[in-house]
């Protein structure tokens, strides 16, 4: 039996160059290599499942009043400067700040066009931020 395929519209044909252009970012390289060089690590997969759950359970117990002992966080810290300490898990970790801060930016955008109805301009993009007044001083 033969396959015919679905006919792609222009909405389908952005994404596909949209998915192009990251992947032709001149950085894109890198951030895999760092983030699989952290998947094939389980020791760093390790102590980043067990930070992010010490983490979790010290940030429930504040949230319900609970007291927090020093010994679970010395335990936390300890947990956290162990694993900063492999470079294999600060370039992952700096990998995915990246990563996260393409993929906000794409969503900004696209939330942007859905509310203006048109596609945003840069001041557009800075509305509500400091710099899209000349005079906050901080640019």
């Amino acid at each position: 039996m033969e396959t015919v395929a679905a006919p792609t519209s222009a909405v389908d044909e952005k994404i596909r160059d949209l998915c192009q252009a990251i992947l032709d970012r001149p950085d894109f390289s890198d951030l895999r290599r760092r983030i699989d060089a952290f998947m094939a690590d389980e020791k760093a997969k390790y102590e980043y499942q067990m930070l992010n759950d010490s983490g979790a359970l010290l940030q429930q117990k504040q949230q319900y009043g609970v007291e927090i002992t020093a010994e679970e966080v010395g335990r936390f810290e300890a947990l956290r400067d162990s694993f900063m300490k492999n470079p294999v898990a600060t370039e992952f970790l700096d990998a995915q700040q990246e990563v996260s801060r393409v993929q906000d930016n794409i969503m900004k955008h696209l939330q942007k066009t859905i509310e203006l109805g048109r596609v945003p301009t840069v001041e557009d993009m800075n509305d509500g931020s400091c710099c899209s007044n000349q005079g906050c001083g901080c640019g």
